[in-house]
């Protein structure tokens, strides 16, 4: 079914980013036991898949690192805050951050806002094929590959529990090693850096233009 009446809401599909089809009540549709998805809006593919599989963006993801046993020690520096926005001021440099995959893996993309003082600057950057947990870390690891001075302080925000398990609550990276260690070694840069849960489409005007910027990329990198 492609229909293009259908109406969509932004949920989690096991590890990714979806959008699912919801009926005229705003109730999400349901077939044969069913919810029917896509990955992405302007994508003709659609698929049936079990309810249990489907979660609310800001619910903690199946994650390859466990948040029990051997785990590396928090990135130095780094801390997590889960709530929806940081204290906004002159000297504070924001970094909005998003990944997008349609797949997995699939085409994805990255999407980074960055504020500081009147000051912003946004990048929209398609990134091959990936996963949608390598899409969340490289927007993290290009968002702050902008900044230029580590004396300021920096509050990053993701709505991605995998990127912030591994960057500011200690999780061993099993997977993606060799991008975490970059994000890493960036994080040791800065004097005070915190990491911001932010909750998924629900209304965060910034949160929402990364998602855009993600997103776009994908469309505009799958027409080159």
């Amino acid at each position: 079914m492609n229909n293009k009446n259908t109406d969509w809401i932004r949920m989690r599909f096991k590890k990714n980013k979806v959008w699912v089809a919801i009926d005229p009540n705003g109730h999400m549709r349901t077939e044969n036991n069913k919810l029917l998805i896509k990955y992405q809006l302007d994508q003709p593919h659609e698929y049936w898949v079990l309810p249990k599989h489907v979660r609310p963006l800001d619910d903690p993801v199946e994650s390859d690192d466990p948040t029990t046993g051997s785990v590396d020690a928090p990135a130095p520096d780094a801390s997590y805050e889960s709530v929806e926005t940081d204290r906004p001021d002159q000297a504070t440099i924001h970094v909005y951050t998003d990944g997008a995959s349609s797949g997995n893996p699939g085409p994805s993309g990255i999407g980074v806002l960055l504020q500081y003082g009147p000051h912003q600057k946004e990048i929209s950057r398609y990134i091959g094929m990936a996963t949608n947990n390598i899409a969340e870390l490289e927007a993290i690891r290009v968002g702050l590959g902008l900044i230029r001075n580590p004396d300021n302080p920096v509050r990053v925000y993701t709505d991605s529990s995998y990127a912030l398990g591994l960057l500011s609550k200690g999780w061993k990276a099993k997977k993606n090693q060799e991008l975490v260690g970059d994000i890493r070694r960036q994080i040791s840069r800065f004097k005070d850096i915190r990491f911001i849960k932010v909750k998924g489409h629900a209304g965060h005007i910034q949160n929402e233009r990364a998602d855009k910027l993600a997103t776009q990329a994908i469309s505009e990198g799958q027409q080159e």
